[in-house]
């Protein structure tokens, strides 16, 4: 019970001041009583806010979007047709790029692993036998 009085003189002591500063009335909103139509523009937050009948007319101006003219239709088309033209060739470009570095490395793969298997029997090679391939063509 003892630390309640001093916390409440606390929030107190930082309520009072904020609430008397003239920053907080700069961001204030207008009530509808003095919407006069004549902006009065005081501290940082004036600018932000505009009266009730510019932004009724703001919006009625632009709810109705007019029609596009038959130029700027096609010149959009022809805009869509060209990136997708470009980025169906960029695509097809990277696909055979990816196809061709597979079939090289593929081959790279069955060459060394053909040299290592020659090497393998090369070395295992005594003499004795014939070579791997023709070993049991004849037992047949």
């Amino acid at each position: 019970m003892t630390w309640t009085r001093p916390v409440l003189l606390a929030l107190l002591a930082t309520v009072l001041p904020l609430t008397l500063s003239d920053g907080v009335e700069s961001a204030a909103v207008q009530s509808d009583d003095t919407d006069t139509g004549t902006t009065d523009h005081q501290g940082s937050g004036g600018n932000i806010f505009m009266s009730r009948t510019d932004a009724a007319s703001y919006f009625s101006r632009r709810s109705k979007r007019s029609p596009r003219s038959v130029y700027e239709s096609y010149a959009e088309r022809v805009q869509r047709r060209r990136a997708e033209e470009w980025r169906r060739e960029y695509y097809e470009e990277q696909r055979s790029e990816r196809e061709n570095h597979m079939e090289e490395e593929r081959d790279e793969q069955n060459e060394r692993t053909r040299e290592r298997t020659d090497q393998w029997r090369q070395y295992h090679y005594d003499g004795v036998y014939p070579s791997y391939r023709y070993r049991y063509r004849y037992h047949y």
